[in-house]
């Protein structure tokens, strides 16, 4: 790294836990370290950011314990604010500093962290050491939401022992968890997102998710990229969780759909070529208007039509479980254009019965 960087970097570690507070506003402040779920600033207790310089590192480094990633707060910044250039981010860097503009016209580019190939080859070992779902916990769990026909395209697989760790001080434990294959718009897998799963708790309340605090996590490249159901030809539905979009397939399993994992990444998710409508399964909260938003721009630049799909409640999985099948298939059928539902949903209805 050249002075310019370091010295910014030096910088911005002494007030870190002021930089966490301002770029990382979803996370809270747990000890030494300012927690939050990811650099895109996603609610959750994935990424460790030092507060304090410590015999184990400076201040300001930081490291998301899904993903292995880790950086320091010039990377915070980058990724937070989606910045593409160094210069970008050294102009946001010295803006939060007060700091002088530079006269210099030529800057380093800053490179994505290395570690982020490895994180993609973790991702593809696990998903190649994992099973078919069909008879493992992932079905039961599924079925015990209400999703009792899976139509996820060999998308999701089964692992009986998935390592966990709380963060970097804890020990490691093993759940079985579904794992979820994330891939690009060429198909390529970039990723895999993983559930981990108790089955003693597999009843109507508790659904069988692990006793864990964090037991839904992600690793590898997700920025754009999604958990992708069927090949997509011209009209998608684009949708935040893997439970949202099996709960629409489980009533039109011929439509294709992709979940983002989370609302910062489905307002960021990479549109396929050739697409001309996009339906948006948007959850009924605050970050899913946001995300619906931000796709809506992004869709009209460039001349995709794009359509809402709301739940009743929070979203279609809940719908799905209290409402049950026909009533979600029905909510949808008003939703979607004439065109679709003859493409789609009748072939579903006729399928089903």
């Amino acid at each position: 790294m050249s002075r310019e960087p370091c010295e910014l970097a030096r910088r911005l570690a002494r007030e870190a836990e002021a930089v966490c507070r301002h770029y990382l506003s979803n996370g809270k402040r747990s000890g030494r370290y300012w927690v939050v779920g990811d650099v895109h600033n996603t609610p959750g207790r994935s990424l460790f950011v030092r507060l304090q310089e410590s015999p184990k590192g400076p201040a300001g480094k930081w490291i998301d314990a899904a993903t292995a990633e880790h950086g320091d707060l010039l990377d915070i910044i980058r990724e937070s604010l989606a910045l593409r250039s160094f210069r970008e981010v050294a102009e946001e860097a010295r803006r939060f500093l007060k700091l002088p503009r530079s006269e210099r016209q030529s800057t380093p580019k800053l490179v994505r962290p290395t570690v982020l190939a490895g994180s993609q080859k973790a991702a593809r070992r696990l998903f190649a050491m994992s099973d078919p779902i069909g008879g493992t916990a992932v079905e039961t769990y599924l079925r015990r939401r209400g999703i009792t026909r899976i139509h996820d395209g060999g998308s999701l697989r089964f692992h009986p022992r998935c390592y966990y760790r709380a963060n970097e001080h804890s020990p490691t434990e093993t759940w079985p968890a579904m794992i979820a294959r994330v891939t690009d718009l060429d198909g390529r897998l970039t990723g895999v997102h993983r559930t981990w799963l108790d089955p003693d708790r597999f009843d109507r309340k508790r659904l069988g998710k692990a006793p864990l605090d964090t037991p839904r996590r992600a690793m590898g490249d997700l920025l754009g990229n999604a958990v992708r159901f069927g090949a997509v030809d011209d009209v998608l539905v684009a949708g935040e969780g893997i439970e949202t979009m099996l709960s629409l397939r489980h009533v039109l399993p011929t439509l294709p759909m992709a979940a983002a994992l989370s609302a910062n990444h489905l307002a960021a998710m990479l549109l396929p070529t050739g697409l001309r409508r996009l339906y948006i399964a948007r959850d009924a909260d605050a970050a899913g208007d946001a995300a619906q938003a931000i796709l809506t721009q992004r869709a009209e630049a460039v001349s995709i039509e794009l359509i809402p799909l709301s739940p009743r409640v929070g979203d279609f999985n809940d719908d799905l479980q209290i409402f049950g099948s026909d009533a979600v298939r029905e909510a949808i059928r008003r939703q979607l254009v004439p065109e679709d539902v003859a493409r789609f949903l009748h072939w579903s209805m006729v399928a089903a019965g």
